[in-house]
């Protein structure tokens, strides 16, 4: 490499460094906007109440209809009440209002807090280009690149349903404190400077394997994080119709979230859609795996965990599809998997010893 060529890189990667900074600089504007979103939407109680006692009397205010235009007449039908069904036996509870709680000046906040989200993550992307293009291979070859593309992807997966008109901006607070966390400890304890790999992996696998293995992670995060509000939510929900009396923190927030029902739906086909592509994962893994070593399979600890993963995902699915494993022992379950997915990162990755140990922190 020229002296020059040389400088162009280190300039690069200064700058991928500077841009993900950036990004943790907007990401935490982000996460204070979030709070006032959280904030504002939970004096929209007593309004919500009254939209609520007013909802089809005869005085007072009227709740908001739907209009239906039809041949040039108009229809006016009452407002349907949004209730997801769960499993049989189960309670039907109907959707939260969300973290703006119905209120202009919480959606504001939340509106705020989304467009911030987008250019942190724009920032953020930028970030990994820039490393790849100063080591000139794919940005993902140590685990602080392996985590700064992985907190990119989980926001742009959550971005893309949102873009989808999917109800999922309760999960942006979760998101964003999770991503500050993730950078803080890449920036901070895995920092690597740029350079090459050792010549095992120099392979377009790098590409696939490690690429998808990164987008499975990031989506079973989404799918893990939606088991934990799911867990609280049914708490909350099965202490409401125990008669018990939650805290009015408890209430001010949980009442705002989707059902249990639906947040179990949700964790279930995320972690669904994203399986089959992590059975992909394990299997390019071990065709790299050939190429490079001359065997298949070696058990090595990565290898191990991998398919330990891919066991405990494979479990929870089956699991869930079983009249006596839906709900909280499922969620429990889905939890376990991703922790697995975890150790299979930091633990063995920094604990264990192997063959992939000299991909180097």
């Amino acid at each position: 490499m020229t002296p020059l060529a040389a400088e162009v890189n280190e300039n690069l990667a200064q700058i991928s460094n500077y841009l993900v900074y950036s990004s943790m600089a907007v990401y935490m504007l982000a996460f204070f906007a979030h709070i006032a979103e959280w904030t504002f939407g939970s004096r929209s109680k007593v309004a919500r109440t009254a939209a609520a006692l007013t909802d089809g009397a005869g005085g007072g205010a009227a709740a908001p209809a739907v209009q239906v235009r039809s041949k040039g007449g108009t229809a006016v039908l009452d407002k349907p009440k949004v209730v997801t069904r769960s499993a049989a036996g189960t309670r039907d509870v109907p959707d939260g209002p969300g973290a703006a709680g119905g209120t202009a000046e919480g959606d504001l906040y939340g509106r705020i807090a989304v467009s911030l989200t987008v250019l942190g993550f724009l920032l953020e992307a930028a970030g990994v280009v820039a490393r790849a293009l100063s080591v000139q291979r794919a940005p993902w070859g140590n685990m602080y690149e392996f985590s700064v593309t992985f907190s990119t992807v989980a926001v742009g997966a959550y971005l893309v349903l949102l873009a989808l008109k999917k109800n999922v901006r309760w999960l942006g607070l979760i998101l964003v404190t999770t991503v500050l966390l993730d950078l803080g400890i890449a920036t901070t304890w895995l920092y690597t400077d740029s350079d090459q790999l050792v010549p095992a992996l120099h392979s377009y696998w790098l590409w696939i394997h490690v690429s998808t293995a990164i987008f499975c992670g990031a989506v079973f995060y989404i799918g893990a994080a939606g088991a934990v509000l799911y867990l609280l939510r049914d708490s909350y929900e099965t202490k409401l119709a125990s008669g018990g009396t939650p805290s009015k923190i408890a209430t001010s927030v949980l009442e705002r979230f989707p059902s249990a029902a639906s947040l179990d739906k949700f964790s279930y086909r995320i972690n669904a859609a994203v399986f089959p592509l992590w059975t992909f994962t394990i299997i390019a893994g071990a065709i790299w795996a050939g190429d490079a070593w001359g065997r298949y399979w070696g058990w090595d600890p990565k290898e191990v965990w991998s398919f330990v993963t891919w066991v405990a995902y494979a479990s929870y699915l089956h699991a869930r599809a079983t009249a006596g494993w839906k709900g909280r022992k499922a969620a429990y379950l889905a939890l376990f998997a991703f922790a697995c997915w975890i150790w299979n990162y930091y633990g063995v990755n920094i604990l264990l010893s192997g063959k992939h140990s000299y991909a180097g922190v």
